[in-house]
This record gives C-alpha cells, structure tokens and sequence, in this order.
C-alpha cells in the first residue's frame, strides 16, 4: 500500500471509467491521495468525428498537470463506432494506433516521472456487437485489444489484459455487467481487484 499513498492518479477511458465503480476501490486499497477521473462516455480513443472532443485522445493531450499514476482503458467505442485501427507504426490520430501512440507520447513527454498503464477493453455483447463482429472498419475487438498490448511492448509499459484475463466472456456478462457492455458492481469489483494488484507490482 504503500506505493501509492498519498499519490494521484489520473484515470483515462469511456463510460466504463466514467460510471467511477472501480476506481473507489482502488483508491481506498492502494491509498491514493488524489483520483481524476478523465472518463468521457460515448467517446473513443481515436479522434475525428462528433466524438472528437471527447475522446480519449484529446483529453488525454489536455492534461497538464503531473500525476504519479495514469490509467488508460479505452478500445470499446472505437470497435463499436469502426473507427480505422491503423498499423503499429502509425501516427495517424484517426487510427486507433496512431491516436494511442499520440497520447502516450505526450503523457510521457510531459510527465516521465509518471508510471503508465494501458488497460484492455472488455469483452462484450451488445448492440450486435461481440468479439467476432467486424466493424466498419473491417476489424474485430480484439484487434483493438492487441493493439493495446503492441503499444505497451513499444513503449515499455505494463498492460492490464482485462480482455483474456478479467473473466468477462459470452457466459459472464449477464453477472458482471448491466446490458452486457457496462460492468456492474460486480464487474467493477473484479476490474478493482485486478487493478489492485497489477498496480502493487509497478
């Protein structure tokens, strides 16, 4: 515990951060001094659109102020809204990878002291959209999911797999999420639990 007291932690995302069910949790187990949640609902990780300002990467390029731990868990909307995943080299910000990447830079840039992670989307079912339905864009959710994992290994930074390691499949979702997408108290106890460890070990 700590690690974290008396720290700040910024949290990055969509609805799931928003709904702020995990990071409570995790604040009171790890001692977090200060939590900001940067959540925007509705919103992707890559810009364009009329999600632009909300999305991740644009609040995430807004951040000035130092925190000692970011949290990025995005993915979900830029599956559900086909929004293009680019390559890994990418520095388009209109491709998931290169909107990442943007973002990560720039925390980085700005604060190296700062310990980032990068956190899965979730597997879901809803609206027609699962972990086998390509999108728009031609891909499927855990595109996005490894595209998460291949920025974390180009960068060094620690990422939580909550898409093959949270327990939230086909069989789950009614127990751990309120319409299959968003989580429960349930679901944010077990995000919690995992969060809690995977940020002991940083």
């Amino acid at each position: 515990m700590d690690k974290w007291s008396g720290k700040s932690w910024a949290t990055l995302g969509d609805s799931i951060t928003a709904a702020n069910g995990y990071q409570p949790i995790v604040a009171a187990a790890l001692g977090f001094a200060r939590v900001d949640n940067y959540g925007k609902s509705g919103c992707p990780m890559t810009a364009g659109g009329e999600r632009d300002a909300g999305s991740t990467l644009r609040v995430g390029l807004a951040i000035a102020s130092p925190y000692d731990c970011v949290t990025i868990f995005a993915g979900t909307n830029d599956y559900r809204l086909g929004k293009p995943l680019g390559t890994v080299n990418s520095r388009d910000e209109l491709t998931f990878y290169g909107a990442y990447r943007t973002v990560v830079e720039h925390l980085l840039s700005v604060h190296p002291a700062c310990r980032i992670s990068l956190w899965t989307p979730l597997q879901r079912d809803k609206d027609g959209y699962d972990t086998e339905r390509l999108n728009d864009a031609g891909c499927r959710l855990p595109d996005y999911a490894q595209a998460v994992r291949d920025i974390g290994k180009l960068y060094a930074l620690p990422v939580l797999d909550l898409y093959e390691e949270s327990g939230f499949n086909m069989l789950t979702l009614d127990y751990l999420t309120s319409d299959r997408l968003h989580p429960n108290e349930y679901g944010h106890k077990r995000i919690a639990s995992m969060a809690i460890s995977f940020l002991q070990r940083l």
